[in-house]
């Protein structure tokens, strides 16, 4: 029973994580043969767009580091778990972002 819940303990970080990152590529995937990716007019504003994913990345890397030390889970498990998560969000965010129409004052 123990060696059951080792192994699920370490599959299912990696199922989860990869899932989420079939998920968003397929999706990108499709954006992208539709031709309907993120454009900003701006170079500033399409550097930002285009940063979004990693910097989810990156964030939910941080706070999966931080979680590790002020609770019992396992570190590599923590910054998977987060880093997993934090791109699932920067996607949202990019879709959210490119979307958004630009205003100029």
């Amino acid at each position: 029973m123990e060696l059951f819940t080792e192994f699920i303990g370490i599959i299912l970080p990696i199922a989860i994580i990869g899932g989420i990152a079939v998920f968003v590529v397929k999706r990108l995937e499709q954006k992208h043969k539709q031709g309907k990716l993120g454009k900003k007019k701006s170079k500033g504003a399409q550097n930002l767009l285009n940063s979004l994913i990693p910097l989810g990345m990156l964030v939910g890397c941080a706070i999966g580091l931080i979680l590790s030390m002020f609770f019992s889970i396992s570190l590599l498990s923590s910054i998977s778990f987060g880093s997993g998560i934090g791109l699932l969000l920067g996607y949202f965010a990019y879709e959210i972002y490119g979307n958004r129409e630009e205003n100029y004052s």
